[in-house]
């Protein structure tokens, strides 16, 4: 065997040259964040589904609620596209046309009517997105009969405030005059039971100044009916002188007897008893008259009055049928002429002059004031209490009707809320204010018309 080579092959590496090095190992930590993570996911998925679930359970109750509010409306609902193709309706229109919703799906809005009202429909439906009420359209009836229809329509949009469609909605004018009808007497009832309300308040007023008013017609009664015994005694004497006068007395008897019986006297009295009893009875008669003006319900024809004498004649009234004696401060002009309801302005000045004595009741000197100032066409009358003025909290209140300070059985609270409307009905206004030194001011203003040939 020969000797071993002196060089020898190097040793040859045995790994294949093409297969990569073995993978390192993976971290423990790293598999527990992969997997915390995906429990996190995991968690996320199963809640959104639960809010999906939730959220598409509210859906459903509003779809029902929409289906059976749309039901239940007593008025023809009528959903279309923007070509007026319908897409919805409710169960009135159903049982008004006779027809199911799937016959009417798809079907042009115009159809449902007569063929008189469909240019009208189609003319309401282009008018959209503007509202248009009450237009009156014949809808084509189950029993081949047209029903008229008052029917309004509206535009539809989508989230994005795009016009996608309209809405119309109708109510059978049947109905509707039934509403009216209804309405018109319920505001006829109103009226006659607030007229009733007015006239009642103005009978309690009116109970309460007979005290005042017995005492102004007791002065002229009284004058007349002194006058009255005087004229009959003086009738006496003149028929036992004119008895003489018949037999033919001689001058000389009939001259004792003219001079027994005051004859000449007598003639120069005559004229003034009659006058006065005149007067006496023009008294009585125009204090007839006010209270006929205030107490009747018909408002009395507009003429030119005294207006410082209807104050004076207003305080008077009210004055001597109260408890308690009020002293009266006047501020008037002499004479002043308006043009008015003279019997209103005499009931509206009452209410406030008698307002005014119910809450000095408890004064120890009640005081009123009562002032007339005129500016432009305008005259204002000014009715100062001097009592513990208006609260802050109903001077806002004081007109309205049935509102009271007073006790039960004290007041209606109408006085001032009828004196309001009396005050605007001839023209004028009342309004009330706190004085600064104490007391309220009450104040009505009436338009100043002088009489015909009357120089300013």
């Amino acid at each position: 065997m020969g000797a071993p080579s002196a060089n020898p092959l190097p040793a040859m590496d045995t790994a294949a040259p093409d297969q990569p090095p073995l993978m390192e190992a993976v971290p423990e930590e790293t598999w527990i964040e992969v997997i915390q993570k995906m429990e996190l996911v995991y968690s996320d998925l199963v809640s959104s589904q639960n809010e999906i679930e939730e959220k598409n359970a509210a859906l459903v109750d509003a779809q029902q609620f929409i289906r059976s509010v749309i039901r239940a409306l007593p008025d023809v609902l009528i959903v279309c596209d923007l070509s007026g193709r319908i897409e919805q309706t409710n169960q009135a229109l159903h049982d008004l046309t006779g027809k199911a919703k799937g016959e009417l799906s798809g079907v042009s809005v115009a159809e449902l009517f007569a063929p008189d009202s469909r240019a009208q429909v189609n003319q309401l439906i282009q008018s959209a997105p503007l509202r248009v009420s009450e237009l009156e359209v014949a809808l084509a009836g189950a029993d081949g009969e047209s029903q008229l229809l008052a029917i309004n329509c509206s535009g539809r949009f989508d989230s994005d405030g795009r016009l996608v469609g309209r809405v119309l909605i109708g109510r059978p004018i049947g109905e509707l005059r039934r509403a009216y009808e209804d309405l018109n007497q319920a505001h006829r009832s109103l009226k006659q039971a607030q007229a009733q309300l007015v006239q009642s308040e103005k009978m309690a007023s009116l109970g309460r100044l007979v005290a005042g008013v017995a005492h102004e017609l007791n002065n002229p009664i009284s004058f007349v009916f002194g006058n009255m015994t005087a004229l009959k005694g003086y009738g006496e004497r003149i028929r036992r002188y004119l008895d003489a006068v018949d037999r033919l007395a001689d001058d000389e008897e009939l001259r004792q007897l003219r001079s027994e019986l005051k004859i000449d006297r007598i003639l120069d009295d005559l004229t003034p008893l009659i006058d006065g009893s005149l007067e006496g009875a023009e008294r009585v008669r125009d204090i007839v008259q006010s209270l006929r003006r205030y107490s009747t319900p018909q408002q009395d024809a507009k003429s030119h009055f005294d207006l410082p004498d209807a104050i004076r004649t207003a305080v008077s009234w009210v004055s001597r049928g109260c408890r308690c004696a009020c002293q009266v401060d006047y501020d008037l002009p002499d004479a002043l002429e308006i043009r008015g309801s003279k019997g209103t302005v005499h009931q509206i000045l009452m209410n406030l002059v008698q307002n005014a004595v119910d809450v000095m009741e408890d004064c120890e000197e009640p005081r009123l004031s009562i002032a007339c100032r005129t500016r432009a066409d305008r005259v204002a009358i000014d009715v100062r209490d001097y009592g513990p003025g208006i609260a802050e909290h109903v001077i806002n209140r004081l007109f309205e009707p049935f509102f009271t300070t007073k006790p039960v059985g004290k007041g209606t609270g109408l006085g001032l809320s009828i004196s309001y409307g009396l005050a605007e009905n001839q023209g004028g206004s009342l309004r009330a204010r706190n004085a600064p030194d104490g007391g309220a001011i009450f104040t009505l203003e009436l338009p100043l018309t002088k009489p015909t040939g009357v120089e300013s």
